[in-house]
């Protein structure tokens, strides 16, 4: 073990010779009875940036949505091209890697042994990578993307159907918008998040680095990321992660306040999901302070457990056998249309590729160095090829098989019974319009809104575990008061976003941190190539 929390490799493995010492740049002091072990100056900057940007957008919450409103849709006007590019380099990355002989590389060193079961790591993998995401998109994108391309104006410049849509033919509109919905949950976002993991996995496990996103780009600028240029590049990732998680708690808090409304009669205001939001981030504290195994890893399973329950009752209870076969339908459909959906070059659906393409890329890529240093954390063991093929393929098919059941349940609510509350429905609450139509409908409503609160507690005490980590210089056990800290700056970061702007601020932040993040994670695959090449296999 390593003094700074992380094991050594075992076995064979290419460690890289520094005169760096983990901490040499952190403050290590107390403040009362809480110590603290904090990098500087990442820490510092990124603390002190994220404080006045708060304060600032509490202040002004009505220039500021404004402001957020056209720098979401410049950024993705603009470098829509550059998102879809760099997601297909990702994708394109993981599987040379998986067919070429760098795939017998076993994180950890040579001798390396899993530290986690199958059934756990694909828990936590799981439920750190999309959780809430599904939750909120499940049903409700499915439905948008059908519509929209069933509809007679599908095509137009107006329209929001993706590759100009298929007007009047229900069956092709079906295809579509499931192909368009699993495009954006399948192997794209899992690339994105497998670069970043493998990439922290390798450098630290094998290499002996501290587990920051700097680390990765020794290669790149060997001793000089222990100044300036590692700074930035941590600071980047604080930021990234930060916004990106409040894009998320955001997402939550509002279907959570829809779900409840629904079911209880609570009101819709920004009061009650300020609310939740300090409810829930109380949760997460409490499970920040119980640990890793105890805490993140415990209600991830246990989450897992609840959403396989829905996953099956839908299955069960709503159209069974369209969901069985729809899912190989689906995976075809998403297979013959991703040359189309995933070309950067040359389309005139400019509103699904800005709004909804560029938009997720961004949002997944400002995502990644908390999902990717999360699931680097608990990955140690497996081979390079191993790794790959399960964060890429297993995530996959439990995305398109959700989204199957899900969507593709309202959809045939939609088409078959002439069943309209889950077109009629905001975005937050067609979950809940397709479950009413179901047996069991407060059960099963009340259960997704417990696994939206819960995948919200479990994203953001594992997101304040990552950003602790950058910025305490790579140390994996610092002070735990660090760690409550961040937890609870997620929660403030989130009801800042929320208060000035809604939605529509959560999404300029995710893409505005995602862009620059997106050219961190291109330079990262080269690095984690030039690393693998000197790695025992």
């Amino acid at each position: 073990m390593s003094d700074d929390g992380i094991p050594a490799p075992e076995g064979d493995a290419a460690l890289i010779e520094t005169d760096y010492e983990i901490g040499q740049d952190n403050i290590t002091t107390s403040v009362g009875p809480v110590g603290l072990d904090i990098h500087n100056p990442v820490f510092l900057i990124s603390g002190l940036s994220i404080l006045i940007f708060v304060l600032v957008t509490l202040a002004f919450q009505e220039q500021a949505g404004t402001i957020f409103t056209h720098l979401r849709d410049w950024l993705t006007s603009t470098f829509d091209w550059f998102f879809l590019l760099a997601g297909n380099i990702f994708v394109l990355f993981c599987f040379f890697l998986i067919l070429s002989p760098y795939g017998k590389v076993r994180i950890g060193g040579m001798e390396a042994t899993p530290d986690y079961s199958y059934s756990g790591w694909f828990a936590m993998l799981f439920a750190a990578g999309m959780g809430i995401g599904l939750m909120f998109y499940g049903v409700s994108e499915p439905i948008s993307h059908f519509t929209s391309s069933f509809a007679d104006t599908a095509g137009t410049p107006e329209s929001w159907a993706p590759l100009a849509g298929a007007p009047g033919d229900v069956e092709a509109a079906r295809r579509l918008g499931m192909a368009a919905t699993i495009f954006h949950w399948a192997l794209h976002p899992w690339a994105i998040y497998a670069v970043v993991a493998l990439s922290l996995a390798l450098f630290s496990f094998n290499k002996g680095l501290p587990l920051t996103v700097r680390s990765v780009f020794y290669p790149i600028f060997g001793e000089r990321i222990w100044g300036w240029p590692g700074h930035i590049i941590d600071i980047l990732a604080v930021f990234a992660t930060l916004f990106g998680l409040a894009t998320s708690l955001g997402f939550g808090a509002e279907q959570a306040n829809a779900g409840l409304n629904h079911l209880f009669g609570i009101p819709v205001n920004d009061v009650s999901k300020v609310i939740l939001i300090a409810i829930i981030t109380g949760f997460a504290l409490l499970s920040v302070v119980a640990g890793l195994d105890a805490g993140v890893k415990r209600l991830s399973e246990i989450n897992m457990a609840l959403a396989a329950l829905l996953l099956i009752f839908v299955i069960v209870v709503g159209p069974t056998m369209a969901i069985l076969t729809g899912f190989f339908a689906n995976l075809k459909a998403y297979v013959v249309d991703l040359p189309a959906l995933s070309n950067p070059f040359g389309r005139t659906d400019d509103n699904f590729r800005q709004g909804w393409t560029a938009f997720y890329w961004a949002w997944w890529i400002s995502w990644s160095p908390f999902v990717g240093m999360f699931i680097a954390r608990v990955s140690r063991g497996r081979t390079v090829r191993e790794f790959l093929i399960a964060v890429l393929i297993v995530p996959m098919l439990v995305s398109v098989l959700w989204m199957t059941a899900f969507g593709g349940t309202a959809i045939s609510q939609i088409v078959n019974d002439g069943y309209t509350a889950v077109t009629d429905a905001a975005l937050e609450l067609k979950l809940f319009a397709m479950l009413e139509a179901l047996p069991l409908k407060s059960i099963t409503s009340f259960i997704a809104i417990i696994l939206v609160i819960v995948f919200f507690v479990t994203s953001s005490d594992s997101g304040s575990l990552v950003i602790d980590t950058i910025t305490a210089g790579g140390k994996v056990d610092a002070p735990v008061p660090q760690r409550v800290f961040w937890a609870g700056f997620e929660g403030l970061v989130a009801i800042a976003l929320l208060l000035g702007g809604g939605l529509g601020a959560l999404q300029a932040m995710a893409v505005s941190t995602g862009f620059p993040f997106t050219i961190v994670l291109l330079l990262a695959c080269y690095a984690t190539w030039r690393g693998l090449q000197a790695e025992p296999r």
